[in-house]
């Protein structure tokens, strides 16, 4: 079997559920409990105004 033929399958099966399962990761931590506070708090810091501009 060629390298490339090797790698391409390696490519088309485990890399791509590897990168699934970390896209399932990513989503579990950003809708995980407790964490409405924290984007909360983000979504606010464009409306903040710390100090008047002259």
């Amino acid at each position: 079997m060629e390298t490339y033929s090797l790698l391409r399958q390696i490519a088309d099966s485990w890399v791509l559920l590897a990168m699934f399962v970390f896209f399932l990761g990513v989503l579990a931590w950003a809708f995980r409990p407790g964490s409405r506070k924290i984007h909360d708090d983000i979504a606010q810091i464009p409306l903040r105004n710390d100090s008047p501009r002259e």
